[in-house]
C-alpha cells in the first residue's frame, strides 16, 4: 500500500530574493557568524569556499562587503557567513551592532573559483590565518558530510588562542576523523592561559614538521595578503610545484600561481586617451586607458555598487554595448556573462570609445 508524500519540491534561491537572518552566533572577539534562511523556503546551491555579497545600510550610506560562506552547501535550508570586524570596519561593524534575527539584508552570489568541488586530489593541505579559515571550514564540513575518506593537515593561525576561529568546531570534527590533522599556531598566548602548541610566525619549518608529505597535498590558502606571501615563498622554497596551490583574499593583487586573463589582447596605455558614454545618463567622460570603467564613473558623478575593487566578488557587473575593454578580473565573472558582454567596472580599462548600459 502506498503512502502519499508529503516532501514538497524545493527551489533553489536566487540573490533576486533578499536573505532573512535567524541566528547571530557570537565566536571571538569582535566576530559572528551571521545565519541566513530564504523566506520563501528555497535551498541554498553553492560550491564550498563561495562567498555572497551584502548590501549593508551602514549610518553614512549602502555599502557592499564580500563574506566567505562558513556552512556548508551539503546543509542547504541555511547559509552562514562568519564576519570579523576591524578597526575601520564600517559594513561588519554595522552587522555586529545592529544586525538581529528577523531582519533581511540583499545579497548578490555565490561566486567564487576558490574552491575544492573540482579538485581531483586525494589529499590537502589548507592554511588560514585569522577570518580566512571560513572557506577551509565550508569546505572541511562539505568533504566530511559527503563520506569521502578525509586526508587534511589543516593549519590555522591567529594572533592568540583565543582569536581562533572555529576552534572548538575544528577540534570536534577532528575527534571524528583520524584523517583531519588539526594544528593551531598562534604568535603569542594570552596572559595567564599557557599554550603547548606551535608559536611564532608559521614558516618553512613548521611546515617541513606538520606536513612532511606537502609534496604531496594539494594546497589551499586564505588569510591577509603578508601571510599568503609568506606562505607562497615558503612551499616555492621548499620545491613545492605551485600549480597544486590555490589562494583566495578579498585585497590581494594576483600573485604567484595567478593567471590573469585578459579580456581583449590590447593592453592599456597610460598616454592614450579614451571615453566611456553611460548611456542611461548620457554622459561622455574622457580618461585615461589605464583608468577603469569604476574610475570614470567616480568622475562622471555616477554610482555603481561595488564590493572587492579587483574583480573578485562581481558586484561591479555592468553590460557593455560597444566599444573594447581590457579585463583582469579574479573570477567574479563568468565566461557566459562576458560572451553576453558584461565586464566588470572596477577591473576593465576603456581601450578607445566604450559605451555601457548605465
Amino acid at each position: 500500500m502506498s503512502t502519499p508524500s508529503n516532501r514538497t519540491t524545493w527551489a533553489a534561491w536566487t540573490d533576486s530574493e533578499p536573505l532573512e537572518c535567524v541566528a547571530v552566533h557570537p565566536e571571538i572577539p569582535n566576530a559572528a557568524t551571521f545565519s541566513f534562511r530564504a523566506s520563501s523556503g528555497a535551498l541554498f546551491d553553492f560550491d564550498p569556499g563561495q562567498f555572497l555579497t551584502l548590501e549593508i545600510p551602514a549610518p553614512d550610506g549602502t555599502v557592499h562587503r564580500t563574506y566567505t560562506i562558513s556552512s556548508s552547501p551539503s546543509r542547504p535550508r541555511s547559509i552562514n557567513i562568519t564576519a570579523k570586524a576591524q578597526d575601520d570596519s564600517i559594513g561588519t561593524r554595522w552587522m555586529l551592532d545592529n544586525l538581529k534575527p528577523g531582519m533581511r539584508l540583499k545579497a548578490t552570489g555565490p561566486a567564487g573559483t576558490f574552491t575544492t568541488v573540482r579538485s581531483t586530489a586525494d589529499k590537502f593541505l589548507f592554511l588560514a590565518a585569522g577570518s580566512g579559515v571560513t572557506p577551509m571550514m565550508s569546505m572541511t564540513t562539505c568533504l566530511w558530510d559527503e563520506g569521502r575518506p578525509l586526508d587534511i593537515v589543516f593549519i590555522n593561525c591567529a594572533h592568540r588562542p583565543s582569536e581562533l576561529l572555529f576552534r572548538q568546531s575544528l577540534e570536534h570534527l577532528a575527534r571524528r576523523s583520524s584523517g583531519l590533522d588539526l594544528k593551531f599556531v598562534i604568535k603569542e598566548p594570552d596572559p595567564y592561559h599557557p599554550w603547548t602548541g606551535y608559536q611564532g610566525r608559521l614558516n618553512q619549518v613548521m611546515l617541513g614538521q606538520i606536513a612532511p608529505d606537502y609534496l604531496e597535498r594539494e594546497v589551499y590558502c586564505c588569510g591577509p595578503e603578508p601571510f599568503m606571501r609568506a606562505m607562497r615563498e615558503a612551499l616555492a622554497g621548499l620545491g613545492y610545484n605551485m600549480d597544486g596551490y590555490h589562494q583566495e583574499s578579498f585585497g590581494a593583487p594576483l600573485s604567484l600561481g595567478d593567471k590573469e586573463k585578459p579580456f581583449e589582447d590590447t593592453s592599456p596605455s597610460d598616454d592614450v586617451a579614451a571615453e566611456v558614454y553611460f548611456e542611461k545618463k548620457n554622459t561622455r567622460q574622457i580618461c585615461a586607458q589605464t583608468d577603469t570603467i569604476l574610475s570614470a564613473a567616480k568622475s562622471a558623478g555616477i554610482s555603481i555598487p561595488t564590493g572587492c575593487t579587483f574583480g573578485l566578488c562581481g558586484t561591479c557587473k555592468v553590460k557593455k554595448t560597444s566599444g573594447k575593454v581590457h579585463m583582469v578580473h579574479s573570477g567574479g565573472i563568468t565566461e557566459q556573462d562576458i560572451a553576453a558582454g558584461y565586464i566588470l567596472a572596477c577591473c576593465s580599462n576603456p581601450i578607445g570609445k566604450v559605451s555601457v548600459d548605465l
